[in-house]
């Protein structure tokens, strides 16, 4: 929800510079995380929520 709400105000001009590139990008990594149903932060630091058996 974050990151559509983040398309909105981008697109009606009421963030713009900086602020609308940082916060796009952290939009565009909220979508592809619910894409993915994984943080792609995982991977790297070999970090998992997974119960184990």
């Amino acid at each position: 929800m974050l990151a559509i709400l983040v398309g909105i105000l981008y697109f009606l001009n009421l963030i713009s510079g900086t602020t609308a590139i940082i916060l796009g990008a952290l939009a565009v990594i909220f979508l592809l995380t619910s894409l993915i149903s994984t943080c792609p932060l995982y991977m790297p630091f070999g970090l998992s929520t997974r119960k184990q058996k």
